[in-house]
């Protein structure tokens, strides 16, 4: 796919209808002072769960089901097989991630193939409970230590790539655990990977319920991490 546009925001969403009627007036007004040539995606349930396609239809951003499940990992693919963006930038439909960091991703995006907003560089936050902080900044210690990443947050989905690097990747996860399989995929393909860390303030979720299962999220990170170690 020739890659049209500029920029390309791509939203996983699963019952999130309340918060994305929020959302997305924010990030439409942030990124068309950006650039015109822009699009918005919403990757939605594979049959819509609540009023999320009207949400995206009043706002005039593209909608789309995911294929191949209901899981995160298909949305993640979904969203980039759809995307247009010569710059794609991920992120949550649950307000954690707020739009007007959008403007100091995209400012670096001349300079860096991949910008992360960190939580765990100096200056970053997260109002999530001591108990989630530990567990995180265990998984993305052992994951930028065991398979040689060299930055602080690995895990937040919240980044903007390249679209190029993005497209020809063969990504397997299907839980949250595909945003570290995507960033040690582009560093095999691009060893000389130029990554920049932004401090960034993650926020609690605004509306509804996390679709994070605490027990799946541990199993599959260490077989996620193991078989990217070794078998990928």
């Amino acid at each position: 796919m020739k890659l049209t546009k500029d920029l390309s925001i791509i939203m996983p969403a699963y019952l999130e209808e309340e918060n994305l009627r929020l959302l997305l007036p924010r990030i439409k007004s942030v990124v068309s002072e950006l650039t015109q040539n822009f699009e918005i995606i919403v990757v939605d349930t594979e049959k819509a769960m609540d009023g999320t396609p009207q949400a995206c239809e009043e706002t005039s951003v593209v909608y789309v089901n995911r294929t191949g499940g209901n899981t995160y990992g298909a949305a993640i693919r979904t969203g980039i097989s759809n995307a247009q963006g010569k710059n794609i930038i991920f992120m949550d439909a649950d307000g954690s991630h707020y739009p007007e960091f959008i403007k100091k991703l995209y400012a670096e995006r001349e300079s860096y193939d991949v910008v992360i907003a960190s939580r765990y560089i100096e200056g970053g936050h997260t109002e999530n409970s001591a108990v989630l902080v530990l567990m995180s900044k265990i998984v993305n210690w052992g994951y930028a230590f065991v398979l040689n990443i060299e930055c602080k947050d690995v895990s937040n989905s919240f980044k903007l790539y390249d679209g190029s690097l993005l497209k020809g990747l063969e990504l397997k996860c299907e839980n949250f655990d595909i945003v570290e399989e995507i960033l040690y995929k582009i560093i095999k393909v691009r060893p000389n990977l130029k990554i920049r860390e932004l401090p960034f303030s993650f926020k609690q979720r605004m509306f509804g319920e996390t679709k994070r299962n605490l027990p799946q999220f541990v199993i599959t990170y260490i077989f996620t991490l193991i078989r990217l170690r070794f078998f990928s």
